[in-house]
């Protein structure tokens, strides 16, 4: 007779609804219990770090230390040709401390008002850990361009103003199931998949 398990939990290290929504539609098949930071009474983790990876290996760290839970985090990154790679690491709080998604849409477009070029990347890191440190990484990126306007209703961020090279759309005019497919976050969850159900089998024997 085979045992029943108790379910792992696994920590997602973020407070945006949004991103919660993506990173658990991705995660939906994986046999463990998905909690967040919305969930969980956690310390704020300043993100201070000069890269994606950095940043997201702290976040990962800091909050399965704190937890002892396994932990998975991720920053993401908008790096823009004209601008010498602006907003970049910062992109989520590029028009301030506490701005919007639209702040920092308006911004963004602003600095690119009469530039031609608009060619503009984005990168994501992802990380996991439990409470003995770090376990893996990854990384996933997509390239496109900055409209020189909002299209589209869907996502969030800097959707409605990144056109994606590979379908001429930008996020936000595609379904989440379509922005799974090609983004940069979507590229990056998949890629640390068999490292995460390898742990979690692991940990079931």
């Amino acid at each position: 007779m085979v045992k029943p398990h108790k379910k792992l939990i696994l920590l997602l290290a973020s407070r945006n609804p949004d991103k919660i929504t993506e990173l658990r539609d991705i995660l939906q098949d994986v046999d463990c219990e998905l909690h967040s930071a919305l969930d969980i009474d956690l310390p704020k983790v300043i993100e201070d770090k000069d890269t994606i990876i950095e940043n997201a290996i702290k976040k990962a760290v800091e909050c399965a230390s704190y937890t002892g839970f396994l932990t998975l985090a991720d920053d993401t990154g908008l790096f823009v040709a004209s601008l010498d790679g602006l907003p970049g690491v910062k992109a989520a709080r590029y028009a301030g401390a506490h701005c919007t998604y639209s702040d920092n849409r308006k911004k963004l477009l602003q600095a690119l008002q009469n530039r031609k070029n608009r060619e503009a990347e984005f990168r994501t890191a992802v990380a996991l850990a439990d409470s003995s440190g770090l376990i893996g990484t990854s990384t996933g990126s997509v390239k496109g361009e900055i409209t020189e306007s909002e299209q589209g209703f869907n996502g969030f961020g800097y959707d409605p103003i990144f056109r994606v090279h590979a379908t001429g759309k930008t996020f936000a005019e595609m379904t989440l199931t379509e922005k799974q497919q090609f983004s940069h976050r979507g590229q990056a969850l998949l890629k640390i998949l068999p490292v995460l159900r390898k742990y979690i089998i692991q940990k079931q024997e």
